[in-house]
């Protein structure tokens, strides 16, 4: 008996929606890193920034979170959290809950280097948004369409 595999079930226009959603997210990250670098940090340091920033202000960020939200090994977290504390953009205190976790915060100079960053990259993604729409409705509609034959 033979299994169907993915790539049985991609067409051409699957091929062209992928490298087309490919495509503007790759100009999207050479957008992100320019501006990034512009002002001083790595790639992983904004984003590291954003991470924290963009936690529900309920919650604390703690390294291994940090890891897990990075898709990094958590002494890489360390390393990378120790660099962005050493340029006085975030401060690592204990948790007082559990002492051998250590929770970042970000310091007003992260604040404001966000705010330009996130503008600067929300316009970006504003006047990608067509381009990206496009690839994801292609891709989705697929899928619905092959849904609908599936129930007839």
């Amino acid at each position: 008996m033979t299994t169907k595999t993915h790539e049985d079930a991609l067409s051409p226009g699957d091929y062209e929606a992928l490298a087309n959603l490919r495509y503007a997210l790759r100009k999207f990250t050479e957008f992100s890193n320019a501006e990034v670098s512009n002002l001083g940090l790595t790639p992983q340091q904004h984003l590291a920034l954003l991470a924290i920033k963009g936690l529900p202000p309920e919650k604390e960020m703690t390294v291994g979170m940090l890891a897990d939200r990075l898709l990094i090994a958590s002494h890489s977290a360390t390393e990378l959290v120790s660099r962005i504390a050493e340029a006085g953009y975030i401060e690592r205190i204990s948790s007082k809950a559990h002492g051998r976790w250590q929770i970042v915060r970000l310091m007003d100079k992260a604040e404001r280097i966000l705010a330009k960053l996130s503008g600067a990259h929300l316009h970006e993604i504003r006047e990608m948004a067509p381009e990206l729409m496009q690839a994801l409705r292609i891709l989705q509609d697929r899928r619905k369409l092959e849904k609908i034959a599936w129930m007839a």
